[in-house]
Order: structure tokens, then sequence, then C-alpha cells
């Protein structure tokens, strides 16, 4: 195997384990911010709930497309 090749595999790799480190830390601050806004305004919970798993869902999708992409 030559070094470009290698060094193509490595960076798709580390953008694949970087991309699933990082959702995971995106949807706990999408949490953390809903029950936060829940708390300060708790009649607005449905809305509030409604749009973090709209925003959470939106978050887990990049994984998919990162690994579709990265591979």
């Amino acid at each position: 195997m030559n070094l470009p090749m290698l060094l193509a595999e490595f960076s798709g790799n580390l953008q694949i384990a970087l991309a699933a480190l990082g959702i995971p830390l995106g949807i706990g601050l999408i949490g953390f911010k809903a029950v936060e806004s829940v708390g300060r305004n708790p009649g607005a919970s449905t809305k509030i709930l409604v749009q973090s798993i709209i925003a959470m869902a939106f978050a887990e999708a990049i994984i998919f497309f990162v690994i579709f992409l990265g591979t």
C-alpha cells in the first residue's frame, strides 16, 4: 500500500471518529438547553420538546452522512 492511499484511508477514518464523538456532545447540549428552557418557561414545554427532538434527529442524521460518504 502506498503512502497517499494510507493517508486518505486514515483521514477518512478520522472524520468518522470525530463525527462519532461530536454528535453525542451536540445531542447532550441540545437536551441540556431544552431542560434549561423548560425550567425557565414551563408553559412552552411542548413547543420546546418538539423543537429539541427535531434538532436531535438532524444531529443524529449527520453520522449517517459521514459514514456513507466517508467509506
